[in-house]
């Protein structure tokens, strides 16, 4: 079995495309766990499994592997990223020690990058760069490392850094210990460092030495008097800078041609740190919060980051022990559900291949099955009654309705949306009882199609989609009064009642507000119920097109009423024909919902976003920026977000991306009023 002191558990980071699952894929066919070169192009990517992953050759989901080096345990989680994913990328970088961010060369830092530098960031996690994807021509190391900086301080310190560019890359040189290594074929071999290279050398290795120099003030006074440290006087010191996210070391490199992978498991094994070394864990217990440090034995604190739904084991729950132990036949608590579980079964992950674990130590990942009450971001632990706390996913932008294709199908979809939701939290599914819609959300229409692929793979069902109708409102601007008499006579007993109401409009979401200024009889208080029922059921059924009313007040202020014929039902007719009739004259209008989007781009994208975005009729309330994004705030109809996501990732090339919420409710202009008043209509006489 492992010692915690020698696992290293780490992660890829980074945006979509710039070779994550390529490195990840690289480092496990190097240390001998793969006997071929897994490749994300070739389907044959022991991370990327999934039909769905092979079909776009790109990840979807988060996947773990391991590997052995050098007697040290690797247990490495691949995430996607893409935005439309991001629910992976935060499940996997709770579960890491460190976070490698992953650069593509050529196209530098990307939106993908600045969500997964921050979630890391907020999740205390070490974080090293690694500029990947050096051997594409017009790849240049020194300005892609000055962007490096530019955006995350000179904190960045170069490991690697590449001997030639582009096609003619054939290796790194390791800063630190100063010997070049040139890979051919695949395998790489010690070499001298090359005459040509040896100025650039001395020029990184300083910025590497200053960097770790900073960090410690004994160390900084020995460089300043023209000492440089040692190889071993930097490791305590660059450690600590990784676990403190003081220090990001850089590490230059093609994954796909196995160049740099060798250093970086050489540095791996030496500095990154080991789950006894990290942060101490931070928990609440009793709604306090607190810290525990991580432990090899004692006390088991371990979390659920992710359920994957399995046909034959039923929920696989990946999980992270962070101090203790797990082992097949414990019995653990799980404070967050109040419930105890009984161990049974524990998988070891190898992308799709799982095998038989027994036991998790301190820092590994494994799979826990046939657990009763425990689902993803719940703690479980031995007598503790502390919680790592729920994981914080954004909620998701955009929304289609479905509508099974066979009928009777209603219930084995809910049931496969269910077993979806519980695998990504970031996507949602609901029956809108207003639009009598079933709709389902995500983070963009990628997301939505792959759910919808997996609907029909993995459940069987199969679903039309639609576009949602938009919850439109009603409500008036001025203020009128009317009479509404209800009376009829038939053989017997007749119907009367007699209701004088008047309507004023509130301010926005003030709702709907009903009051009596009868008085002296005029309607006897037991007829007044009757009358505000009819005031809210004709609220209810709208005035225009069919949509609920808002913020009005209706006040009956007199009426009359028939010793004998006036009933409850009377009054309450009377009171919808005054409530019709007065609307007629309070410039009933109709209101839609707007909301507030953030859009996330590269700068040079903004003009374009913001153009699209007031083609939208949307209004552009700021600019923020966040790294080397833009962040544009604006109020947007609901009715133009439709189809959104698409057009965002055409007009900045898959590199932004949003997030909208319901904010308020404005008047639609009078050209979209009267299209939306027919088409409610003619649905109604359908």
């Amino acid at each position: 079995m492992n010692e915690p002191k020698n696992t290293r558990t780490f992660g890829f980071f980074g945006h979509g495309g710039s070779g994550k699952t390529t490195l990840a894929d690289a480092i496990l066919f190097y240390t001998g766990a793969n006997t071929r070169q897994g490749k994300v192009d070739a389907g044959t990517s022991v991370f990327d499994f999934d039909e769905e992953e092979i079909e776009r050759k790109s990840s979807l989901a988060l996947a773990v592997a391991s590997c052995t080096y050098q007697d040290h345990l690797f247990t490495m989680v691949d995430t996607p990223g893409y935005a439309d994913f991001v629910g992976e990328m935060i499940s996997g970088a709770r579960a890491v020690d460190a976070g490698v961010v992953v650069v593509d060369a050529a196209e530098g830092i990307g939106v993908g990058t600045e969500m997964s530098w921050k979630r890391l960031t907020d999740e205390r996690k070490g974080r090293v760069l690694f500029l990947n994807k050096l051997g594409k021509p017009d790849t240049d190391f020194t300005s892609a490392f000055n962007q490096l900086v530019e955006a995350y301080g000179t904190s960045v310190a170069p490991v690697t850094i590449p001997v030639g560019a582009g096609s003619k890359l054939s290796g790194v040189v390791d800063l630190l210990h100063e010997k070049a290594y040139v890979t051919r074929d695949g395998k790489t071999e010690e070499t001298a460092i090359p005459d040509e290279a040896k100025a650039e050398v001395e020029t990184y290795r300083e910025k590497l030495v200053e960097a770790v120099a900073e960090l410690d003030e004994g160390l900084l006074e020995s460089y300043l008097n023209g000492n440089v440290p040692t190889v071993d006087q930097m490791t305590p010191v660059l450690k600590k800078g990784i676990v403190e996210g003081a220090l990001y070391p850089l590490f230059a490199g093609d994954a796909l041609s196995m160049i740099g992978v060798h250093p970086f498991c050489e540095f791996v094994v030496r500095f990154f740190p080991s789950p006894l070394e990290i942060h101490a864990i931070k928990v609440t217990e009793g709604g306090e919060e607190k810290e525990i440090p991580p432990q090899a034995s004692g006390e088991t604190i371990a979390y659920v980051f992710k359920t994957v739904s399995d046909p034959h084991l039923g929920d696989l729950l990946y999980t992270r022990v962070f101090s203790g132990e797990i082992a097949s036949g414990a019995t653990l608590k799980n404070v967050d559900a109040g419930a105890s579980e009984r161990i049974g079964q524990i998988l070891s992950m190898q992308g799709r291949e799982r095998k038989d674990a027994g036991k998790l130590t301190t820092g590994m990942i494994g799979g826990l099955v046939k657990l009763k009450s425990t689902h993803t971001g719940d703690t479980l632990t031995t007598s503790h009654k502390v919680s790592l706390g729920k994981l914080e996913f954004p909620n998701p932008p955009i929304s289609v309705a479905i509508v099974p294709r066979s009928k009777g199908d209603e219930e084995k979809v809910s049931n496969a949306l269910a077993r979806l939701h519980d695998e990504d939290p970031t996507f949602i599914y609901r029956f809108d009882p207003e639009i009598k819609q079933q709709l389902i959300s995500g983070m963009g229409e990628l997301h939505l199609d792959v759910i919808l692929s997996r609907l029909k793979k993995k459940f069987g069902v199969s679903v039309d989609t639609r576009k949602p109708r938009i919850a439109y409102r009603e409500t008036i601007t001025a203020k009128a009064a009317a009479q509404g008499r209800h009376k009829k006579q038939t053989g017997g007993r007749g119907q009367f009642g007699d209701v004088f109401l008047r309507l004023e409009p509130l301010s926005p979401g003030s709702g709907v507000e009903f009051a009596s200024e009868v008085f002296g009889g005029a309607i006897p208080s037991k007829f007044i119920p009757s009358v505000e029922k009819g005031v809210r059921e004709s609220v209810a059924q709208g005035f225009l097109a069919g949509y609920p009313m808002v913020d009005i007040k209706a006040t009956v202020y007199d009426g009359s009423f028939h010793q004998v014929d006036s009933s409850d039902i009377a009054f309450k007719l009377a009171a919808q024909i005054a409530f019709k009739a007065a609307c007629e004259k309070a410039n009933p209008i109709l209101i839609e919902p707007i909301l507030a989007v953030e859009v996330t781009v590269p700068e040079e994208f903004m003009g374009d976003v913001i153009g699209d975005l007031n083609s939208r009729r949307g209004r552009i309330q700021g600019v923020d920026s966040v790294g080397r994004s833009q962040v544009i705030k604006a109020s947007v109809p609901e009715a133009e977000m439709y189809k959104y996501a698409t057009t965002l990732r055409s007009v900045t090339q898959g590199r932004g991306f949003f997030t909208a919420r319901f904010d308020h409710y404005e008047p639609v202009p009078s050209e979209f009023s009267a299209k939306v008043i027919q088409e409610a209509k003619k649905a109604r006489e359908e």
